[in-house]
């Protein structure tokens, strides 16, 4: 089991920002690709954004691109989902994901290690 420990959700009124921040051992930050999902009430969890091992190369959700960035920072072994002009739609528990592949796809079965979720509410 590889740990990753989400953090950074919480209340924000819609239009606003927010920042998870997804914390890995050394050893899973630099070998992994990494990515967010969330996962609403009575939904099936779905591909949010994914970046690369390298950082090179990253894939979005058609539905916040250009108001999510992902990214990942190797000195800290943490990879962070900056969101913005949130939605109440978009209301969720976003989890962080490993992939030990080169993996930046959509889909949650290639992904090995997941963190225990972190709950974003966007009020209306």
């Amino acid at each position: 089991q590889v740990p990753l420990v989400e953090s950074g959700g919480g209340l924000v009124q819609a239009g606003g920002s927010l920042r998870l921040s997804c914390a890995a051992s050394e050893r899973t930050f630099r070998a992994y690709s990494m990515g967010w999902f969330r996962q609403a009430p009575g939904k099936e969890r779905e591909f949010v954004a994914a970046i690369s091992w390298s950082g090179g190369r990253t894939n979005y959700a058609d539905s916040v691109k250009g108001r999510f960035t992902i990214s990942r920072n190797g000195a800290k072994n943490t990879v962070y989902l900056q969101m913005n002009s949130l939605k109440p739609e978009e209301t969720a528990v976003y989890y962080c994901a490993a992939s030990i592949r080169d993996y930046t796809d959509p889909i949650s079965g290639g992904y090995d290690y997941w963190g225990q979720g972190t709950q974003v509410t966007v009020s209306s």
